[in-house]
């Protein structure tokens, strides 16, 4: 299939301010790529792009004074299949762990191991190792939080969201990786496109979704622990320890969110069909020439 997506993201700032995006489809899914325009910003700046140590794809500029946006469009095929379920999936011990995943069990900023390890071995120690282990974990974390826009605070911890039980999909991934961290089982934190395809519309404006990647049987497989079910087109675009390493906008110096619209969802008909979730005509005209 393919998958139309893209955001249009505007900022006010008091004066010139350097900013990192995190914005630009995951090298992984480059290939998959049929059509896109590039990084639109009004006023037009120069931007230069570079790879952080996850492999993320980051974008430098520096914002003028006043309003600033950002602008991106792309069509990307998909195979169309559901996230990868593999029942049989063990836990590798950590004697076994390649070097480079190591990194995926120590706490971090949002996933504070040493707070939670106690808990997770009362909830989950007596478990069958390997996915079972993971997709109870998942249930938990699914049923413990109520989700919720208004809910969103980009201050709380795995922790907190534990104590408070509520969040959005940020704090859903952030717990469930820290009780996997705790467990002793490598988890990372991704964030990236996920319409609804494939699943009942959801009548909220799109966004930006979290969810997260364990590390099995030496592979990375996929779980959200917000919505709890296999799903259909996620597009990655940036991966790291919790939501610190992959900031969609790092300021460096003040500035306020005035607009935010992102668009994913089956392109039907050709390439060139314009986005119908809310972007002006002349927005488009610009996208697409």
């Amino acid at each position: 299939m393919l998958i139309r997506l893209g955001y249009e993201i505007a900022i006010e700032c008091a004066e010139a301010t350097p900013v990192i995006s995190l914005l630009e489809i995951h090298k992984d899914r480059q290939a998959d790529i049929k059509r896109q325009t590039r990084v639109l910003t009004s006023p037009s700046v120069p931007t230069k792009l570079y790879h952080d140590l996850h492999g993320n794809g980051c974008r430098r500029f520096t914002a003028p004074a006043g309003t600033f946006r950002i602008l991106y469009d792309a069509v990307i095929e998909d195979s169309g299949e559901t996230d990868e379920v593999n029942t049989l999936a063990r836990e590798v011990p950590v004697a076994e762990l390649p070097d480079e995943v190591l990194f995926y069990l120590l706490g971090s900023r949002y996933c504070e191991t040493d707070h939670l390890s106690s808990l997770a071995w009362q909830l989950f120690g007596h478990l069958p190792s390997g996915w079972a282990r993971v997709q109870a974990i998942v249930d938990y974390v699914h049923n413990r939080l109520s989700f919720g826009y208004g809910y969103a605070r980009s201050t709380r911890t795995a922790a907190q969201a534990h104590e408070e039980r509520v969040g959005v999909c940020r704090d859903f991934a952030h717990l469930a990786i820290t009780l996997c961290r705790c467990m002793n089982i490598p988890a990372r934190y991704v964030n990236g496109y996920l319409g609804d395809i494939g699943v009942p519309i959801d009548p909220a404006p799109m966004d930006f979704s979290a969810w997260m990647e364990v590390f099995l049987d030496g592979k990375w497989y996929t779980f959200d622990p917000r919505h709890n079910r296999p799903r259909t087109g996620r597009v990655v675009i940036a991966r790291g320890r919790d939501a610190t390493d992959v900031p969609l906008l790092h300021s460096f110096g003040p500035h306020r969110l005035s607009l935010f619209k992102v668009w994913t969802y089956e392109q039907e008909g050709n390439l060139f069909n314009p986005p119908h979730h809310g972007i002006d005509r002349t927005v488009s005209a610009q996208m697409l020439a």
